[in-house]
Protein backbone atom coordinates (compact mmCIF):
# COMPACT_ATOMS: atom_id res chain seq x y z
CA UNK A 1 0.00 0.00 0.00
CA UNK A 2 1.51 3.36 -1.09
CA UNK A 3 0.75 6.05 1.64
CA UNK A 4 2.45 9.05 -0.06
CA UNK A 5 1.57 9.65 -3.64
CA UNK A 6 4.39 9.17 -6.25
CA UNK A 7 6.39 12.20 -7.28
CA UNK A 8 7.02 12.80 -11.16
CA UNK A 9 10.67 13.69 -12.18
CA UNK A 10 9.33 16.71 -13.93
CA UNK A 11 8.07 18.08 -10.81
CA UNK A 12 11.08 17.69 -8.50
CA UNK A 13 11.62 21.23 -8.39
CA UNK A 14 8.83 22.28 -7.27
CA UNK A 15 7.98 18.85 -4.96
CA UNK A 16 11.59 19.98 -3.31
CA UNK A 17 10.90 23.73 -3.13
CA UNK A 18 7.49 22.56 -0.97
CA UNK A 19 9.21 20.32 1.56
CA UNK A 20 11.38 22.60 2.07
CA UNK A 21 8.82 25.23 2.84
CA UNK A 22 7.38 22.87 4.80
CA UNK A 23 10.31 21.76 7.17
CA UNK A 24 11.02 25.03 8.03
CA UNK A 25 7.19 26.22 8.61
CA UNK A 26 6.97 22.68 11.17
CA UNK A 27 10.29 23.97 12.74
CA UNK A 28 8.54 27.83 13.47
CA UNK A 29 5.33 26.00 14.68
CA UNK A 30 7.06 23.60 17.23
CA UNK A 31 9.50 26.58 18.18
CA UNK A 32 6.99 29.05 18.85
CA UNK A 33 4.73 26.37 20.80
CA UNK A 34 7.23 25.50 23.14
CA UNK A 35 8.15 28.93 23.61
CA UNK A 36 4.32 29.68 24.74
CA UNK A 37 4.45 27.03 26.90
CA UNK A 38 7.75 27.91 28.42
CA UNK A 39 6.90 31.58 28.42
CA UNK A 40 3.73 30.89 30.38
CA UNK A 41 5.55 28.56 32.72
CA UNK A 42 8.35 30.96 33.58
CA UNK A 43 6.65 34.28 33.73
CA UNK A 44 3.44 33.02 35.55
CA UNK A 45 4.97 32.29 38.36
CA UNK A 46 7.55 34.87 39.38
CA UNK A 47 7.84 34.71 43.22
CA UNK A 48 9.12 30.86 42.61
CA UNK A 49 11.52 31.72 39.65
CA UNK A 50 13.42 34.15 41.22
CA UNK A 51 16.50 34.25 39.17
CA UNK A 52 17.68 35.29 35.89
CA UNK A 53 19.23 32.54 34.69
CA UNK A 54 15.68 30.83 33.34
CA UNK A 55 15.04 33.87 31.79
CA UNK A 56 18.03 33.66 29.89
CA UNK A 57 17.39 29.98 28.58
CA UNK A 58 14.04 31.65 27.41
CA UNK A 59 15.10 34.32 25.46
CA UNK A 60 18.21 32.09 23.90
CA UNK A 61 16.18 29.39 23.10
CA UNK A 62 13.78 31.74 20.92
CA UNK A 63 17.23 32.96 19.34
CA UNK A 64 18.37 29.93 18.53
CA UNK A 65 15.40 29.40 16.74
CA UNK A 66 15.16 31.83 14.87
CA UNK A 67 19.23 31.42 14.18
CA UNK A 68 18.14 27.76 13.09
CA UNK A 69 15.01 28.98 10.84
CA UNK A 70 17.49 31.63 9.33
CA UNK A 71 20.05 29.20 9.07
CA UNK A 72 17.77 27.09 6.86
CA UNK A 73 16.57 29.33 4.49
CA UNK A 74 20.17 30.76 3.84
CA UNK A 75 20.76 27.30 2.85
CA UNK A 76 18.19 26.63 0.73
CA UNK A 77 18.57 29.98 -1.14
CA UNK A 78 22.64 28.96 -1.31
CA UNK A 79 21.59 25.33 -3.12
CA UNK A 80 18.67 27.09 -4.95
CA UNK A 81 21.46 29.57 -6.58
CA UNK A 82 23.82 26.55 -7.13
CA UNK A 83 20.83 24.63 -8.89
CA UNK A 84 20.45 27.39 -11.03
CA UNK A 85 24.38 28.11 -12.20
CA UNK A 86 23.80 24.18 -12.91
CA UNK A 87 21.19 24.37 -15.24
CA UNK A 88 22.55 27.58 -16.62
CA UNK A 89 25.75 25.30 -18.08
CA UNK A 90 24.17 22.59 -18.21
CA UNK A 91 21.85 25.02 -21.30
CA UNK A 92 24.75 26.50 -22.48
CA UNK A 93 26.08 22.73 -23.18
CA UNK A 94 23.57 21.71 -24.48
CA UNK A 95 23.65 24.82 -26.75
CA UNK A 96 26.95 24.36 -27.32
CA UNK A 97 26.08 20.73 -28.78
CA UNK A 98 22.93 21.50 -30.52
CA UNK A 99 25.46 24.23 -31.99
CA UNK A 100 28.14 22.07 -33.24
CA UNK A 101 25.61 19.53 -34.81
CA UNK A 102 24.25 22.19 -37.19
CA UNK A 103 27.64 22.85 -38.13
CA UNK A 104 28.28 19.07 -38.70
CA UNK A 105 25.13 19.03 -40.99
CA UNK A 106 26.02 22.40 -42.82
CA UNK A 107 29.16 21.39 -43.81
CA UNK A 108 28.52 18.17 -45.37
CA UNK A 109 27.63 18.37 -49.62
CA UNK A 110 23.80 17.51 -50.46
CA UNK A 111 21.61 16.13 -52.52
CA UNK A 112 22.92 18.12 -55.68
CA UNK A 113 26.00 17.78 -55.35
CA UNK A 114 25.98 14.03 -54.43
CA UNK A 115 24.21 13.62 -58.03
CA UNK A 116 26.87 15.72 -59.89
CA UNK A 117 29.35 13.10 -57.99
CA UNK A 118 27.33 9.49 -58.63
CA UNK A 119 27.75 10.42 -62.64
CA UNK A 120 31.52 11.16 -62.75
CA UNK A 121 32.22 8.39 -60.51
CA UNK A 122 29.90 6.51 -62.17
CA UNK A 123 31.33 7.23 -65.78
CA UNK A 124 34.79 6.51 -64.64
CA UNK A 125 33.86 3.08 -62.49
CA UNK A 126 32.08 2.03 -66.11
CA UNK A 127 34.92 2.71 -68.48
CA UNK A 128 37.14 1.35 -66.21
CA UNK A 129 35.38 -2.05 -65.48
CA UNK A 130 35.34 -1.68 -61.76
CA UNK A 131 32.45 -1.48 -59.58
CA UNK A 132 30.57 1.10 -56.95
CA UNK A 133 29.11 1.23 -54.03
CA UNK A 134 26.59 3.33 -52.16
CA UNK A 135 25.62 3.04 -48.61
CA UNK A 136 22.49 4.73 -47.49
CA UNK A 137 22.07 5.60 -44.02
CA UNK A 138 18.98 6.44 -42.30
CA UNK A 139 19.62 7.90 -38.80
CA UNK A 140 16.02 7.77 -36.99
CA UNK A 141 15.35 9.38 -33.78
CA UNK A 142 13.72 7.28 -30.87
CA UNK A 143 10.98 8.84 -29.29
CA UNK A 144 12.40 10.66 -26.74
CA UNK A 145 14.29 12.69 -29.30
CA UNK A 146 11.85 12.83 -32.31
CA UNK A 147 11.25 16.37 -32.93
CA UNK A 148 13.40 18.18 -30.27
CA UNK A 149 16.60 20.02 -30.57
CA UNK A 150 18.79 16.95 -29.26
CA UNK A 151 17.78 15.49 -32.47
CA UNK A 152 20.05 17.72 -34.82
CA UNK A 153 22.84 17.05 -32.11
CA UNK A 154 22.27 13.44 -32.70
CA UNK A 155 22.28 13.78 -36.37
CA UNK A 156 25.51 15.94 -36.22
CA UNK A 157 26.94 13.14 -34.01
CA UNK A 158 26.22 10.25 -36.54
CA UNK A 159 27.74 12.36 -39.24
CA UNK A 160 30.98 12.53 -37.54
CA UNK A 161 30.67 9.05 -36.50
CA UNK A 162 30.71 8.19 -40.17
CA UNK A 163 33.17 10.60 -41.90
CA UNK A 164 35.92 9.58 -39.45
CA UNK A 165 35.58 5.80 -40.17
CA UNK A 166 35.23 6.58 -44.30
CA UNK A 167 38.46 5.82 -46.18
CA UNK A 168 40.42 9.02 -48.17
CA UNK A 169 38.85 8.43 -51.73
CA UNK A 170 34.93 7.91 -49.93
CA UNK A 171 32.39 10.82 -49.88
CA UNK A 172 29.52 11.11 -47.57
CA UNK A 173 26.55 13.19 -48.45
CA UNK A 174 24.00 14.69 -46.49
CA UNK A 175 20.63 14.38 -48.64
CA UNK A 176 17.55 14.57 -46.19
CA UNK A 177 17.12 15.27 -42.65
CA UNK A 178 18.94 12.28 -41.17
CA UNK A 179 19.56 10.69 -44.00
CA UNK A 180 23.27 10.69 -45.18
CA UNK A 181 24.39 8.51 -48.47
CA UNK A 182 28.14 7.42 -48.94
CA UNK A 183 30.03 6.47 -51.55
CA UNK A 184 32.05 3.88 -51.94
CA UNK A 185 34.33 4.11 -55.09
CA UNK A 186 35.93 1.12 -56.79
CA UNK A 187 34.65 -0.98 -53.87
CA UNK A 188 32.47 -4.19 -54.10
CA UNK A 189 29.62 -5.70 -52.95
CA UNK A 190 31.35 -7.99 -49.99
CA UNK A 191 33.32 -4.65 -49.22
CA UNK A 192 30.65 -2.42 -48.94
CA UNK A 193 28.76 -4.75 -46.94
CA UNK A 194 31.43 -5.55 -43.95
CA UNK A 195 32.30 -1.23 -44.63
CA UNK A 196 27.93 -1.21 -44.42
CA UNK A 197 28.61 -3.59 -40.74
CA UNK A 198 30.90 -1.34 -39.21
CA UNK A 199 30.02 2.23 -39.93
CA UNK A 200 26.58 0.50 -38.13
CA UNK A 201 28.48 -0.27 -35.03
CA UNK A 202 30.32 3.06 -35.09
CA UNK A 203 26.95 4.68 -35.06
CA UNK A 204 25.65 2.51 -32.55
CA UNK A 205 28.34 3.30 -30.17
CA UNK A 206 27.62 7.04 -30.77
CA UNK A 207 23.98 6.47 -29.92
CA UNK A 208 24.79 5.43 -26.62
CA UNK A 209 22.99 3.86 -23.73
CA UNK A 210 20.37 6.04 -23.87
CA UNK A 211 19.65 4.40 -27.77
CA UNK A 212 19.39 8.19 -28.71
CA UNK A 213 18.58 6.71 -32.57
CA UNK A 214 18.31 3.75 -34.93
CA UNK A 215 20.68 3.68 -37.51
CA UNK A 216 19.32 2.07 -40.75
CA UNK A 217 22.21 1.21 -43.44
CA UNK A 218 20.88 -0.34 -47.09
CA UNK A 219 24.01 -0.99 -49.77
CA UNK A 220 23.53 -0.16 -53.29
CA UNK A 221 26.48 -2.14 -55.73
CA UNK A 222 26.97 -1.51 -59.54
CA UNK A 223 27.14 -3.83 -61.58
CA UNK A 224 25.44 -6.12 -58.60
CA UNK A 225 22.62 -4.40 -58.15
CA UNK A 226 22.08 -1.35 -60.94
CA UNK A 227 23.44 -0.85 -64.25
CA UNK A 228 23.13 2.94 -64.93
CA UNK A 229 22.97 5.65 -62.74
CA UNK A 230 19.97 6.99 -63.06
CA UNK A 231 18.78 3.58 -61.54
CA UNK A 232 21.47 4.20 -58.38
CA UNK A 233 19.76 7.42 -58.05
CA UNK A 234 16.33 6.29 -58.30
CA UNK A 235 16.96 3.59 -55.68
CA UNK A 236 18.78 6.15 -53.38
CA UNK A 237 15.43 8.08 -53.24
CA UNK A 238 13.23 5.27 -52.94
CA UNK A 239 15.02 4.79 -49.54
CA UNK A 240 14.67 8.01 -48.38
CA UNK A 241 11.97 9.43 -46.67
CA UNK A 242 9.81 11.63 -49.34
CA UNK A 243 9.59 14.63 -47.31
CA UNK A 244 12.72 14.91 -47.13
CA UNK A 245 14.32 13.53 -50.77
CA UNK A 246 15.96 16.23 -52.55
CA UNK A 247 16.79 17.96 -49.20
CA UNK A 248 20.05 18.50 -47.62
CA UNK A 249 22.55 21.21 -46.87
CA UNK A 250 25.21 21.88 -49.14
CA UNK A 251 28.77 22.70 -48.65
CA UNK A 252 32.64 21.45 -49.03
CA UNK A 253 33.45 18.22 -48.81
Amino acid sequence: MRVFDRIDSRNIERRERELWLMAIAVIGILAVGMALLMYFRIFAHPFVLTGTFVRTAFFSFCGLVALLIAYLIDRHMVVGNLRQQLNEALERNVALRLQAGSDVLAALPGFNDFQDRIAMEFLRAANAREPLSLVVVLVVPSAVVAGTPEAISAFGDAGNALKRRLRQEDSIFLIGTGAFVILLSGMGLAEARESAARLKEALLDVSGASNRFTPELQVINYPQHYHSVREMDAAVRCLVPEEDSGTGSHGSA
